[in-house]
């Protein structure tokens, strides 16, 4: 709810039937606002508003992922997380499970195991330095839509969010190679029969509680300009955003269902609270 000036009389009205409100400062309703961003809640529905929600996590060995897999453990209405790995995490929890595949994005056989999920969130993913266009469109665009194709043929309800990043080039027709990739990737899964899909394009990701990045070059830049990272965290809050704060952006969307396919780092960082 927003604090507006009689916020109190729809306050007290809320907290009569037993609702649960949170405050929001009105700048924040503002950044909302212009994400177009639905935050009613359908209690009761599945994935929607308070109602369970069972997910699927790719990528979750890296550090965006690793991210998104705790705010889906630690999330009371996330009710089951199901994880696609090349190799076991090592992890336990009662809410964890595991589907080791070789190559995760050729899903035959495990049908079983991956139907009837509300959501899949996306956060694989490779640097394109040292690739051809051709190598990177195929661990990009051809091993993503490989097993978004079968998720959405398995799962029609769903809803898939995927991880791409600022700079994203929607026409697939710009001079950067990875931009154009990761654009064509977009568009195909935004064709695909999913209840809905979205895009979220961070652009500076500052890892969190421990988290590090696989990819050495991220390491490396992480721990030369760590400390300016967080001073313009400070300084502009909206210029990064966080893993903590992508993963609780994913789990929102997914409840929402706003009508804004495409999210920046602002929409993402308003999406997470």
């Amino acid at each position: 709810m927003e604090a507006f000036a009689l916020w109190e009389h729809s306050f007290d009205a809320a907290a009569a039937e037993a609702l649960s409100v949170v405050l929001s400062h009105p700048y924040k309703t503002c950044i909302l606002a212009e994400a177009r961003v639905k935050t009613d809640c359908f209690f009761g529905v599945r994935g929607r508003g308070g109602g369970p929600m069972k997910v699927i996590v790719f990528g979750a060995s890296g550090m965006v992922g690793q991210g998104t897999l705790r705010a889906c453990l630690r999330d009371p209405g996330v009710t089951e997380v199901t994880v696609v790995v090349r190799s076991p995490l090592g992890r336990a929890d009662p809410k964890l499970r595991e589907v080791v595949r070789a190559n995760v994005g050729e899903l035959g056989g495990a049908e079983g195991e991956l139907r009837g999920f509300d959501a899949t969130f996306w956060c694989l993913g490779v640097t394109s330095a040292g690739k051809s266009e051709a190598e990177y469109r195929k661990v990009t665009y051809d091993l993503t839509l490989s097993a978004a194709t079968s998720l959405a043929e398995w799962n029609p309800g769903m809803t898939f969010v995927y991880v791409s990043g600022t700079g994203t080039d929607s026409t697939e027709r710009g001079r950067t190679m990875w931009a154009r990739v990761k654009g064509a990737t977009e568009n195909a899964l935004l064709r695909l029969p999913f209840r809905s899909a979205y895009m979220f394009r961070p652009g500076v990701i500052r890892a969190e509680r421990g988290i590090r990045s696989r990819t050495t070059s991220y390491r490396l830049m992480y721990a030369i300009f760590g400390p300016i990272v967080r001073l313009v965290g400070w300084v502009a809050p909206n210029s990064i955003t966080s893993t903590d704060r992508v993963g609780r952006a994913m789990i929102a969307v997914v409840r929402t269902q706003p009508a804004e396919r495409i999210f920046g780092t602002r929409a993402i960082n308003a999406l997470a609270g």
